[in-house]
């Protein structure tokens, strides 16, 4: 079987430019190069001996560096990495917008590409005219967009503005209209970067179930995103790039797993430095750092449902703090408390703390279902809070298995384990008569 997509070799070099510059801004306006080219005679004039200019200087940045795998029909491959690894050049050399360096690229059947949702809508148009328009750069034909016209609309949520120029809708029809005209194409292969992140929730996970169809009609699917779970929900393999270059190629959980533990984790080994943070309850900055630590004692942000993990705190008292309460709030993205941990007050860790120590939090079976965290420290003292940080970490729970039950997808706030049984009772069957008798 020939492969959809074949890469060989695959290299980007950038030349990046390092003028000397100008003025505060660096760069030089129209008005800035008119009045230096009418100076250049006196320059000349007044002497070549002065002090040369000091002349630009290049630099030859690799975006990509010898790129090479397969993707065989079908394969739904998600591509991942930190910022700058070279995730959307790739897709870039795919997609044809930018010739490679070296290298060469082979791709079989009709090619849709998913950049930027939103590319060529013209703000002056309405919402029917631009359905065609970017129809037509996506490579629709007319008849195509015709006979998928409703299925856009329907899908945007926006038939009553449909007459309406685009400059005058919010920017959440907005992108819902340029989501839904680009996840109308029919392609053979199909690349996309990073265009879940649209919307509003419902409407992400409407784009979520239509890209997940796509996958499952047998469309070979390139997929960049920095959603890890709908990494995971949508993809049969993944790619792992860094710095422009392939460090592992895969099954999906794995790289996943590497990927968290490369650009995911928290800075440095010290974890987040929070010594100098400016708060309202910072009366005394005793926390100094503190880290997500997953069960391998490696920092993270990520933490499976029902999971264990590490909480690590550097803590630095100029003055001895008798019996101090430490407590580890757990807060939704609304700032709603959910839980709280604290250091139990028959077994304290810490009766005094002077000078700097460090101070470890372990939980196990995390019951907070999939979402995004913050956490929040505070240490108090006889009633009196002395140090106090709002947001100082913050965390995604991502979906897991470790109750049991074998489910992949849980809602609500908190997970618990459960134990069901059933008792069967044998019911006999009997036909009621009105006037109080029974007949068997």
């Amino acid at each position: 079987m020939h492969a959809a997509i074949r890469i060989e070799n695959l290299s980007k070099r950038y030349r990046v430019n390092h003028d000397a510059p100008r003025g505060a801004s660096g760069y030089r306006t129209l008005r800035d190069e008119l009045v230096h080219l009418a100076k250049a005679p006196w320059r000349l004039a007044k002497g070549r001996g002065g002090a040369p200019a000091s002349k630009p200087t290049t630099e030859d940045f690799w975006a990509l560096k010898d790129v090479a795998f397969d993707v065989q029909p079908g394969e739904v491959v998600g591509i991942i990495g930190r910022n700058g690894a070279g995730k959307s050049t790739l897709l870039k050399v795919l997609s044809r917008i930018t010739k490679p360096t070296t290298g060469r690229v082979e791709l079989r059947g009709r090619v849709g590409s998913l950049l930027e949702v939103g590319t060529g809508f013209h703000p002056e148009l309405t919402g029917r005219e631009n359905i065609y328009l970017n129809g037509s750069i996506l490579g629709m034909t007319r008849a195509e967009i015709a006979r998928r016209f409703d299925e856009i609309v329907a899908f945007a949520e926006v038939e009553r503005f449909l007459d309406t120029p685009v400059k005058r809708y919010s920017s959440g029809m907005y992108v819902r209209l340029a989501f839904a005209v680009a996840a109308s194409l029919e392609p053979e292969v199909l690349i996309v970067d990073e265009v879940l992140a649209v919307g509003d929730m419902a409407f992400q996970r409407k784009c979520l179930g239509r890209m997940r169809a796509v996958g499952q009609s047998g469309c070979t699917v390139l997929f960049v995103s920095h959603n890890m779970p709908a990494v995971e929900s949508l993809c049969t393999r993944a790619v792992l790039l860094d710095g422009g270059e392939v460090v592992a190629d895969g099954d999906v959980q794995p790289l996943v797993t590497e990927y968290q533990r490369r650009v995911m984790c928290t800075l440095g080994g010290s974890g987040v430095a929070i010594g100098d943070m400016e708060a309202p309850g910072r009366l005394q900055k005793i926390f100094r750092a503190a880290t997500l630590l997953d069960p391998d004692g490696a920092p993270t942000n990520y933490v499976p449902l029902g999971g264990s993990f590490r909480v690590r705190l550097t803590l630095d008292a100029a003055r001895p703090v008798a019996y101090p309460i430490i407590t580890l709030g757990v807060d939704d993205t609304l700032g709603h408390r959910l839980l709280s941990l604290l250091t139990p007050a028959n077994r304290p860790p810490i009766e005094t703390l002077d000078g700097a120590c460090e101070l470890e939090c372990r939980v196990d079976r995390f019951p907070l279902a999939p979402g995004e965290y913050w956490m929040k420290l505070g240490l108090a003292a006889v009633g009196e809070e002395i140090d106090e940080i709002e947001r100082a970490l913050i965390f995604t729970v991502v979906e897991g298995d470790a109750f049991g039950d074998g489910r992949g997808h849980h809602r609500g706030v908190c997970v618990a384990p459960s134990c069901w049984s059933v008792r069967r009772k044998m019911i006999e069957d009997e036909l009621w008569i009105p006037n109080g008798n029974t007949e068997q």
